[in-house]
């Protein structure tokens, strides 16, 4: 894998309703930018998303790939490439949450490897506007 992108801001919420957000996978497409469709295919025993197929419009490309999700309570959540798209080759993720003043500081970090051969800060640049975004949508969604 290459390497992480990672961003964080703080979301003026409590980290169970962050995360709540967060877990709701078949909502993104209506926050997350490029999202369009994601399905939950299997949940654990605590109800949330263990295996789920995402559909994302990534500007120049659309893809769908498999992933599969890894809860720690509501500190972190942790997703990897489980089935690889016709462009995406590589895919690992991570909500961290901790507790921050007036609210809880999100970051969010991400690595993604595609089949097409893109420079690395071209590349870099692409993954750092994936998470912003993702960030910036989710404190609008908490928020709002």
């Amino acid at each position: 894998m290459a390497d992480r992108t990672s961003s964080s801001l703080a979301v003026q919420a409590g980290k169970a309703e962050i995360m709540a957000v967060i877990a709701d996978l078949e909502a993104y497409p209506e926050w997350a930018s490029g999202v369009r469709e994601f399905t939950v295919q299997e949940t654990g025993a605590d109800g949330r998303a263990a295996r789920a197929r995402l559909t994302f419009d990534g500007g120049p490309f659309s893809d769908t790939v498999g992933l599969v999700y890894t809860w720690e309570g509501d500190d972190r959540v942790t997703w990897r490439l489980a089935e690889k798209g016709t462009v995406v080759t590589g895919l690992d993720g991570a909500y961290t949450l901790a507790d921050d003043a007036g609210g809880t500081r999100v970051t969010y970090d991400l690595t993604l490897d595609v089949r097409v051969r893109v420079p690395g800060m071209v590349k870099r640049k692409a993954e750092k506007r994936i998470v912003d975004t993702a960030l910036k949508g989710l404190k609008s969604r908490v928020e709002g």
